[in-house]
C-alpha cells in the first residue's frame, strides 16, 4: 500500500472589516472602472468654485453627473453610481485639492463602527 503524503492546510485568517472599509473598497473598484465619473466630479466642482461658491453639496454634483452621463449613454453602456460613493468622491476631492479642503461638508461616517455586509459590490453599481 502506497502512503499518501499528509497535507496540512492552513486556515485562512479572516480579518474583520468594517462597513466603511467594505464601501471604500467598492468605491475604489468603481472609480478605477469608471474614471470618467471622477473627471466630471472635478469639472462640476470647479465650476461651482469658479462661480464663487464657498461650499456646495457633493450629492448635487453627483446628481448632475447622473444626469449628464444618462444623456450620453445608450442602454447597452449604462452604469449606476451608488449613493455610497458620494462621500468618497468628496473626500478624494479634498485630498487632491487641499486648497479647497472643506468645500464639501463631510461628517464622521457611521459605517466605520458597523460590520461589513459581505454583499457583492455589483449589487451597488452593477451594469443595468
Amino acid at each position: 500500500m502506497v502512503e499518501q503524503p499528509a497535507f496540512e492546510f492552513e486556515q485562512p485568517v479572516l480579518t474583520p472589516i468594517t462597513r466603511l472599509e467594505e464601501m471604500r473598497a467598492q468605491f475604489e473598484a468603481f472609480d478605477k472602472e469608471h474614471p470618467g465619473v471622477w473627471v466630471l466630479f472635478e469639472r462640476f466642482t470647479f465650476d461651482r468654485i469658479s462661480r464663487g461658491f464657498e461650499n456646495f453639496g457633493s450629492k448635487a454634483v453627483m446628481e448632475r453627473i447622473r444626469w449628464e452621463t444618462a444623456e450620453a449613454q445608450t442602454p447597452e453602456d449604462q452604469f449606476k453610481i451608488s449613493n455610497n460613493f458620494t462621500p468618497f468622491y468628496a473626500r478624494k476631492f479634498h485630498t487632491r485639492h487641499p486648497e479647497h479642503d472643506g468645500f464639501f461638508r463631510t461628517h464622521i461616517q457611521p459605517s466605520a463602527a458597523k460590520a461589513a455586509t459581505g454583499l457583492s459590490s455589483r449589487i451597488n453599481f452593477g451594469q443595468s
